[in-house]
């Protein structure tokens, strides 16, 4: 499986997403479109960037009833992106009502990847908040086998995770990882995070970078770090 670093395009309106990605003359980053651009621009964003040639991964995390995520997948399944997610906590049968909502009618679908659990969440988190005692690194795998169970592709785990999750359920089942920052980077509101160098020796096969890239002097040169970092 190839490695690429998908850029986390966290803003707040279509004007300053263009703005940043008329920045790459060169390659097209991949990209990833998360609930505030969605929620602010809608479909209409998703299908512009991807006129654009990025690959997108839409990142709206489908959270609900089986047949109400079904619903949401097949909403989804004709905007073009390159991958999407859920949320593995909301179980096995929830997550193949996603698989069968975004699956079109001659069998293609986009890629589906869970969420295990967010990178912003601590041990401390899961245990006082959420009553989980399991420890983190177990609960990701755990998910994760679920998530195969299925039939999606992968998962969306920290940096951490990645690795025992390719131990357990081999190579080709996909970890999509942020939680990635630069060495000297302020990790902001994330708990489990690592660098792009870091990743690779880990084993993700996907690192999302967010502000390291879009907050950074130069957005382009920060993007190349990464790749060379990542990609090699």
């Amino acid at each position: 499986m190839g490695k690429d670093v998908i850029i986390a395009l966290d803003f707040p309106s279509a004007e300053k997403t263009y703005e940043f990605l008329d920045k790459f003359t060169g390659r097209k980053p991949f990209v990833k479109i998360g609930m505030e651009l969605f929620y602010a621009e809608g479909p209409s964003i998703v299908k512009e960037i991807k006129n654009r040639g990025h690959k997108i991964f839409l990142d709206l995390k489908l959270h609900d009833i089986p047949n109400t995520v079904k619903g949401g997948m097949q909403s989804l399944r004709d905007l073009g992106v390159d991958m999407t997610n859920v949320h593995a906590s909301g179980g096995i049968k929830m997550m193949q009502a996603a698989v069968e909502g975004l699956t079109r009618e001659d069998g293609t679908r986009p890629l589906l990847i869970a969420v295990t659990q967010l990178t912003s969440t601590s041990q401390e988190t899961m245990t006082n908040e959420l009553l989980i005692d399991q420890p983190i690194k177990d609960v990701v795998v755990k998910y994760a086998e679920n998530a195969k169970a299925a039939g999606l592709d992968g998962v969306v785990c920290s940096p951490l995770e990645a690795g025992s999750i390719h131990e357990t359920l081999g190579d080709s089942f996909m970890t999509v990882t942020p939680g990635i920052r630069f060495a000297g980077d302020a990790v902001g509101d994330q708990s489990r995070v690592t660098t792009p160098a870091k990743a690779k020796e880990i084993g993700s096969d996907y690192i999302v970078v967010g502000r390291s890239i879009t907050a950074a002097a130069d957005p382009v040169e920060a993007y190349e770090r990464a790749m060379k970092d990542f990609v090699g």
